[in-house]
């Protein structure tokens, strides 16, 4: 793994630092993770296009009631 230098403010740094730690995790984990999710959005546009050209033929014929809606 390799090692990068970021630059945020200060009080910005200690509070991100407050809340991983109250979440029992590290603001380098957390970086990481937030890393990865950037790196897969141009990808994940892309599915959900996919994903709703297939689903182009359905048509919603509501608004339905709350009874209607959980009918089952």
């Amino acid at each position: 793994m390799r090692n990068i230098t970021l630059s945020a403010d200060e009080t910005l740094i200690q509070q991100a630092r407050l809340r991983a730690a109250s979440e029992n995790r590290s603001l380098n984990e957390l970086f990481r993770e937030w890393l990865a999710q950037y790196v897969a959005q141009p990808h994940a546009a892309a599915k959900y296009s996919e994903l709703m050209s297939q689903l182009d033929h359905v048509q919603a014929s509501g608004p339905y009631t709350r009874d209607e809606m959980n009918e089952r």
